[in-house]
């Protein structure tokens, strides 16, 4: 009885020996990617980074092409991203034309978040050289519109690339000018 449980056991340790060399290796544990930045530093020179490649790529838009306004888009997201595709294509719909360029005059550091990748910055833009045109090349830009315009920005993780931002909200803080 003894040899027949031996033969049992050595068969059975056999079959499991075997059977695990058939098997996969362990998948190795996968390690986190990272999702925030290092410290606040970092993610303030991301924001600024970001939002002054949007002010560049809003400045090359052509109003007359809608293709131009994707490298807009691709920088935005959440209300920002909406409220870009409605005035943008408003202002194409409607056969206008933009001229000059917007500058980025100061960029005021508010908060910033590194674990969630959120971070918010007052920006004083300097739209002096800014014109919309009508056709006739009549001005459509509000009479006593404020040449240098306070806005807080809202900066978050681009969905894409954690490690980047993307403006998610844009709001106009005052009719005062800035800067």
């Amino acid at each position: 009885m003894i040899a027949r449980r031996s033969a049992v056991l050595v068969a059975t340790v056999t079959l499991a020996v075997a059977l695990s060399a058939c098997t996969p290796a362990a998948a190795p544990t996968p390690t986190p990617s990272p999702t925030g930045f290092a410290s606040k530093e970092e993610a303030f020179a991301a924001a600024e980074a970001t939002y002054r490649a949007y002010v560049d790529a809003l400045n090359k838009v052509d109003l007359s092409d809608p293709a131009t306004f994707e490298p807009v888009y691709a920088l935005l997201d959440g209300s920002a991203l909406n409220g870009s595709k409605k005035e943008l294509t408003n202002l194409h719909a409607e056969l206008l034309e933009k001229r000059g360029v917007t500058k980025v005059k100061k960029i005021n550091r508010v908060n910033a978040d590194p674990e969630t990748s959120t971070v918010t910055v007052n920006v004083c833009l300097d739209v002096t050289d800014v014109d919309i045109v009508d056709a006739s090349g009549s001005s459509v830009v509000p009479e006593g519109r404020n040449d240098r315009q306070l806005l807080a920005i809202e900066l978050t993780k681009n969905p894409s690339a954690p490690r980047q931002l993307v403006i998610s909200q844009s709001e106009a803080l005052s009719d005062q000018p800035c800067g």
